[in-house]
């Protein structure tokens, strides 16, 4: 490996650290965990199984269901049956996840505005494009060419 590409790993690693600390400071902001903000944000679109939610986010199903326990118990989501699958409910946002999450979304765009506003857009784009080319290529290194 040159020192170029352990440099990159290194800083990669070190911008995802950095990054989640900025977002449980977020979703702390608003009374909750960068998990439970996650979650929210999964299931925003449509409703989901706790396996298909796992899956979108790259965790275990565990975690998603302890998440999703939560996010019930406080009112931000609910469960819903699936017509699909018995055995297997939808979890699905309430109206007090809505804005929860909108909330959170405003604050976070907020903050990424001032913490990337030094940073011209050529460069976010070409770092998103480098970025996503290590990913397709860790991807195939996974065989699951196609995953992202």
């Amino acid at each position: 490996m040159s020192d170029e590409t352990a440099l990159l790993i290194a800083d990669v690693l070190e911008a995802a650290g950095a990054l989640r600390r900025l977002g449980e400071e977020t979703a702390g902001a608003e009374g909750l965990t960068q998990a439970r903000w996650q979650v929210l944000s999964v299931v925003s679109e449509e409703p989901l199984t706790i396996p298909q939610a796992a899956r979108r986010l790259g965790v275990s199903r565990q975690n998603i269901q302890r998440v999703a326990n939560d996010l019930v118990s406080l009112g931000l989501a609910a469960y819903r049956d699936n017509p699909d699958h018995r055995s297997s409910p939808l979890l699905t946002m309430t109206p007090s996840g809505e804005e929860a999450l909108a909330r959170l979304t405003d604050r976070a765009t907020k903050i990424h505005r001032t913490l990337f506003a030094a940073i011209p857009d050529e460069e976010i784009r070409a770092t998103r494009a480098s970025l996503r080319r290590l990913l397709t290529e860790l991807d195939r290194h996974e065989g699951a060419p196609g995953k992202r």
